[in-house]
């Protein structure tokens, strides 16, 4: 540590320290009275929740042979199957 606290930093080496412009701070981490605040996307009002569920083979293949987001759209399934029951006047 003694080596450290004689050294005199040099012009060539605030060369390499970068320069602190608004994009630097945009990213950098905020903080509030020492805590860190969290970043990201905001909580949604209605989370969706995690279930276990029993599916057909043949119907989780088929979803999942759809690519990518077929979990989404098998929500947006069932919802459209609640809409049509609701307008209706069915529950179930």
């Amino acid at each position: 540590m003694a080596k450290l606290d004689r050294h005199v930093i040099t012009p060539e080496e605030y060369e390499e320290i970068p320069e602190l412009t608004d994009e630097w701070f945009a990213a950098a981490d905020h903080h509030r009275d020492g805590k860190l605040i969290k970043r990201g996307r905001p909580k949604a009002e209605a989370p969706k929740q995690l279930v276990s569920l029993r599916l057909d083979p043949d119907v989780l293949h088929w979803f999942k042979s759809t690519g990518p987001g077929y979990q989404a759209r098998m929500g947006e399934v069932l919802k459209q199957h609640m809409s049509r029951k609701k307008a209706a006047g069915k529950k179930a």
